[in-house]
This record gives C-alpha cells, sequence and structure tokens, in this order.
C-alpha cells in the first residue's frame, strides 16, 4: 500500500492520461500541481486518507472523463471551477467531509452520466441547474 503525501511534482507528467492512487493509505491534500496535467482522462484518488480541500486547478483538466475523490476526509466546499471539465461523465465526491453548497455551475456538466455527493455535510438545495444534465443516469 502507498503511504504518505501525493508529490506535487506529478504535476510534471504531461503525458500521463490516468492517475489511479485509489484503494491506498495516501495521506494529506491533493496538490494544486494535479491540475497542470493537461492530457489525463482519469483521476482516481478515492479511498484513501486525504484531507483539505478540492483543489480549483482540477478544473483545468479539460480532458477529464472521470474524478473520483470519494471516501476520503476532504472539506471545505466543491470548487464551482469543476463546471469547467465538459469532458467530465463521471464525478464521485461522496463519503467526505464537504460542506457548502453544490455550485450551479456542475450544471454545465452537458456529458455528465454519474454524480456521486451523498454522504457529506452538504447544506443546501438542489439547484436547478442540475436539471441540464440530460445524460444524468445517476444522482
Amino acid at each position: 500500500r502507498l503511504n504518505g503525501p501525493i508529490p506535487s511534482e506529478l504535476g510534471s507528467l504531461s503525458k500521463l492520461r490516468r492517475l489511479d492512487l485509489s484503494y491506498n493509505s495516501i495521506s494529506g491534500s491533493i496538490p494544486s500541481a494535479l491540475g497542470k496535467l493537461s492530457n489525463l482522462n482519469e483521476l482516481d484518488l478515492s479511498t484513501n486518507n486525504l484531507n483539505g480541500i478540492i483543489p480549483d486547478t482540477l478544473g483545468d483538466l479539460k480532458y477529464l472523463g472521470t474524478l473520483a475523490l470519494d471516501k476520503n476526509s476532504l472539506n471545505g466546499s466543491i470548487p464551482s471551477e469543476l463546471g469547467s471539465l465538459s469532458k467530465l461523465k463521471f464525478l464521485d465526491l461522496s463519503s467526505n467531509n464537504l460542506t457548502g453548497s453544490i455550485p450551479s455551475e456542475l450544471g454545465r456538466l452537458s456529458n455528465l452520466e454519474e454524480l456521486d455527493l451523498s454522504s457529506n455535510n452538504l447544506n443546501c438545495s438542489i439547484p436547478n441547474t442540475l436539471g441540464n444534465l440530460s445524460n444524468l443516469v445517476y444522482l
């Protein structure tokens, strides 16, 4: 099992298409440098011991189809910048300590098929912009 923090130097792997560090004992925060992985299709950091906020730089990953950050101890709010991930099909932020509201910008994710925000501390209503997600099959 991998442990310790995610090195920010991974952000320099410009050709990387898939980063799967799931089901480990990785701790610390998600480095904002991961937002530099310009060719990334999949980012799976689920089932670890990550804490801190979700970096808004993840919104720069324009080819990202899968973002799985579930089953960690992430806190803070869901960055509105995630609404820029136009190719995103799968977004799982469940089982964290996220607070605040669901950004209305998520309604721009027209390719999104699965959205899981369960088991968090979100205190809000569902934004009506999520009604724009015509490809959504799981909420």
